[in-house]
């Protein structure tokens, strides 16, 4: 077998892991997809007999790449203003695909996507591959370029800003998902005291409209400010939306004519909403049609 049969069949087998993997480190199945192209074309410009653990190599090769593609973006920042939140993954049915299952496993939550995000490049690729793949930190310190200790002191720092943020939702998606439908009720009914009942009293609400900057509402802090929102225009819009699981938490999908045109991640913690995500970016959503 020649050394590129023998990279594509590991490939196309440790495909499914590296991927989330990407999704992980970039909050984008675009950029992921983009990521696993770039590690292909590395990985068959390489010598097979210089490899004692493919599968570790693999990993260390997609890392590497996506470290590289963090970096690009804080030097060459997009231009548009507004908020921009991750790519969303929705529970539609397809988990046979051995891709889009491991993508929903264990999934990360907008939230923390938003969270991983104000990471140093290093920290996140430190906290995704240790804390989420249960990568060594010996296999670590290469792409990082770092001592194993280094690379410890990275996932540490980074684990303890993670802490510090109300990212993580309850474990109980049922209780998830009745606290949504809850906020749901309330909106369409432009309910505001039953709205204050499901929400933190210091949520925060996001929303990303992509290229269209206009329609971006500033972020909204305070369940009175969000309540206030939400009971003026959910009577109008909440009539679309039906909850749903978005990144393995409680969520809200909209359509209309059949289309997906929102998508919304929520995080509850002990009942109440704490942050609230509205994806209405049309190039996010078209990957979700």
């Amino acid at each position: 077998m020649d050394d590129q049969q023998w990279f594509a069949d590991h490939f196309a087998e440790q495909r499914p892991r590296l991927r989330a993997i990407a999704y992980r480190m970039l909050g984008s199945t675009t950029e992921a997809e983009d990521a696993l192209q770039e590690a292909w074309i590395r990985s068959i410009r390489s010598d097979s007999t210089s490899i004692d653990n493919i599968n570790a190599w693999l990993t260390t090769l997609v890392g590497r790449v996506c470290i590289d593609i963090l970096r690009a973006r804080r030097t060459h920042p997009e231009t548009a203003a507004g908020t921009s939140l991750p790519e969303p993954l929705l529970a539609d049915g397809n988990e046979h695909d051995p891709e889009q299952a491991a993508l929903l496993a264990d999934s990360v939550g907008l939230a923390l996507l938003v969270v991983l995000d104000t990471l140093d490049p290093a920290e996140r690729l430190a906290f995704v591959l240790h804390d989420m793949f249960g990568v060594p930190f010996d296999e670590l310190a290469p792409i990082l370029e770092r001592s194993p200790a280094a690379a410890r002191q990275l996932a540490s720092r980074a684990r303890r800003r993670i802490r510090g943020t109300p990212s993580v939702p309850d474990a109980d998606l049922d209780t998830q998902l009745r606290v949504a439908t809850a906020f749901l009720d309330a909106a369409r009914a432009g309910d505001f005291e039953g709205l204050l009942k499901v929400l933190d009293p210091e949520v925060v609400f996001r929303v990303d409209t992509g290229s269209r900057t206009w329609l971006a509402p500033a972020p909204l802090t305070g369940a009175a400010d969000v309540a206030e929102h939400a009971a003026a225009h959910g009577p109008r819009f909440a009539t679309l939306c039906h909850p749903a699981v978005v990144n393995g938490a409680a969520g809200v999908i909209a359509k209309t004519r059949g289309r997906i045109v929102a998508v919304v991640g929520m995080t509850v913690v002990r009942d109440r909403i704490t942050e609230i995500d509205l994806v209405l970016d049309t190039g996010k959503l078209a990957r979700l049609q």
